[in-house]
């Protein structure tokens, strides 16, 4: 390296290491797909947070303008799953942090 080189790169101001988890959210931000990320959370964190019983007889389809669409495997669990909604949604929502979530529709 020449001694050129040597002070520019000492006369460089110096940067701190950004955490990767924080650099990713920047990188998402700019691509503009942060919305499209929690939006995945949700799908594939439906089972946990949801737990066991629910999981077992639903599928969390897709979402599209903040509608929650769920497949259901009965119309009894429909019915059920549709009277417990705004507590699912307020679940889901707690657990990834933002308002995603508006809405569920059972099929």
């Amino acid at each position: 390296m020449s001694k050129t080189a040597r002070v520019a790169r000492r006369n460089r101001p110096q940067s701190r290491p950004e955490p990767i988890g924080a650099a990713l959210h920047d990188l998402a931000r700019q691509l503009g797909i942060t919305k499209k990320l929690s939006q995945y959370s949700v799908l594939a964190s439906w089972d946990q947070i949801v737990g066991d019983r629910i999981a077992k007889v639903t599928q969390a389809d897709r979402i599209e303008n903040g509608i929650l669409f769920v497949k259901t495997a009965t119309a009894p669990w429909r019915t059920e799953l549709t009277m417990r909604r705004l507590e699912i949604i307020d679940k889901i929502n707690g657990a990834v942090g933002k308002k995603i979530v508006k809405d569920i529709r059972f099929r």
